[in-house]
């Protein structure tokens, strides 16, 4: 019996294959993923993660591979997985550059080809909105966690007009399967995870988006908004940390909160969970 999902996967794998022959490793921008001002999704989780020296982390839809070598440096034995046979190549390559060793399985994410409680860390970045099962998903990512183990995610959210836009425009660097995250999808993970929580980013911080595009004339099909953000330093930013700090506030606030461009969501495999 075919996969009914088996039509957008080989889409998915070769718009993200097509993206990884085009990159060169040398311009991923690893720790900027991370560190940078704008980098505020993954600044946040690696502070909920603390130390993950020694730990078994599956990063599902791993990209480039900038996450799976950013936590393999910081300790990790980590698996790079994505269902783009390019995208995991670029990963392991990438370690390899880096001086980290990665392990890279091709799989999609709604049938994990991993052990059952093998991870201590599930890390999921801009991937839940490219899965048309969901509910498969969250459960793969229950199964291959240690009783105890954690997941953490980040996607878009799918109600801010300015985000809309962009998302209209940027039809060439986007896939026409992806779905932003609703308030179903927040509570459809509770229903995996009781524990989940959920932390919002990116609402007048979003002035950068418009910026990129009024001021520094680049259409969203010339560069990926959300990769440039990661060129940019505390003294290109002058204007904008205000902003962000304008968002502390903003991105707490009951409804006002899901306006933002990104949700990151953390929870916890129960110990009683198979």
């Amino acid at each position: 019996m075919p996969n009914e999902h088996e039509g957008l996967h080989e889409r998915e794998a070769r718009f993200h294959d097509q993206w990884a022959g085009g990159t060169e490793l040398k311009k991923v921008r690893v720790r900027e993923a991370f560190e940078a001002p704008t980098a505020m999704e993954n600044r946040f989780i690696v502070a909920q993660m603390g130390d993950i020296t020694g730990k078994k982390v599956l990063d599902v839809g791993c990209g480039l591979g900038e996450s799976s070598v950013y936590l393999a440096l910081r300790g990790a034995r980590v698996t790079a997985m994505d269902v783009s046979p390019g995208m995991v190549t670029a990963t392991c390559e990438l370690g390899k550059a880096w001086g980290v060793e990665i392990e890279g399985r091709v799989s999609p994410g709604e049938t994990l080809a991993a052990d059952s409680d093998a991870y201590d860390i599930v890390y999921i970045a801009n991937t839940i909105h490219h899965v048309g099962d969901r509910s498969a998903l969250l459960a793969e990512i229950r199964r291959v966690l240690k009783p105890g183990g954690m997941f953490y995610s980040f996607d878009p959210v799918a109600y801010n007009p300015v985000i809309n836009v962009y998302r209209r425009m940027a039809t060439d660097v986007r896939t026409p399967d992806e779905e932003p995250l609703r308030t179903k999808d927040v509570a459809l993970a509770r229903t995996f995870f009781p524990d989940v929580k959920a932390r919002f980013f990116w609402i007048a911080g979003l002035a950068l988006f418009i910026k990129y595009y009024l001021m520094d004339r680049v259409h969203p099909n010339a560069d990926r908004y959300w990769k440039r953000i990661f060129q940019e330093t505390p003294k290109t930013l002058w204007w904008w940390m205000p902003l962000r700090a304008i968002d502390g506030v903003l991105t707490r606030l009951p409804l006002v909160k899901y306006l933002s461009w990104n949700v990151v969501l953390w929870g916890t495999k129960p110990s009683s969970a198979r």
